[in-house]
């Protein structure tokens, strides 16, 4: 059998909190299929943000292990983790975190020069029409709504065709009926594209789309939901 694309055993995370530490993450058991989508749901402070960034290696377990496609990230350096994710992982964030002084089309141009990809201003240009923005190439993103900012950045984070991507709370700064299309786009585009999709939210609606939602309470997994009903850990 294959290793999952991404899988987390026994992940402990603590943080110095004054003269003590806080634990945010408490042994956490996890393993998510290759084109798999999984929502990490929880209330504020349950972990699951954290979660997300030792999933993508942008953050190290105070214990535990992390690998992706069986090898063993939470390990690497810098520039080994670098490395990674530029070939395997994309990200999209609340804030959009896309560059000012860039049009749409060069944000999602962006990571595929960095990568030296073949025709990848067609590759731009499909993604941004994709996600309904043929119209709207050359805009920079202070004159884009919230909505259209967040689609630029799902057409940027598809664009290198990753076969992860996170997503962390990316409907949090965008109206309901907005970031519910947002979700949808994710969704399609996912399926489109084969990728697996972790996406943290603190929303059920949010998640309806996932194929399992996990559930997380003070670091633990509290439960585990799926189309076949709901099991416990």
């Amino acid at each position: 059998m294959s290793a999952p694309r991404i899988e987390c055993r026994h992940v402990v995370k603590r943080l110095p909190s004054g003269s003590q530490m806080l634990t945010i993450l408490d042994g956490v058991d996890l393993a998510i299929e290759a084109g798999e989508f999984v929502a990490i749901l929880g209330p504020s402070g349950s972990g699951k943000s954290t979660l997300l960034g030792l999933l993508a290696g942008l953050d190290r377990p105070t214990a535990g292990e992390v690998r992706i496609d069986g090898e063993r990230i939470d390990g690497l350096d810098e520039d080994a983790l670098a490395l990674l994710r530029r070939r395997k992982v994309g990200f999209v964030f609340q804030s959009f975190q896309l560059l000012g002084n860039l049009t749409a089309l060069e944000n999602t141009l962006l990571p595929l020069e960095l990568a030296r990809v073949a025709n990848a201003r067609e590759r731009a240009i499909e993604l941004l029409g994709a996600v309904g923005l043929a119209d709207r190439l050359h805009h920079y993103p202070s004159q884009l709504s919230g909505g259209e900012q967040q689609r630029v950045a799902v057409a940027r984070a598809f664009a290198p065709r990753p076969a992860i991507l996170f997503a962390d709370e990316p409907t949090g700064n965008l109206d309901v009926a907005t970031g519910a299309r947002i979700l949808e786009l994710l969704a399609e585009l996912r399926a489109k594209e084969g990728s697996t999709l972790v996406l943290v939210t603190h929303d059920r609606e949010v998640a309806r789309l996932a194929d399992r939602r996990i559930h997380l309470r003070a670091g633990r997994i509290e439960r585990i939901e799926s189309g076949a009903g709901v099991a416990t850990p």
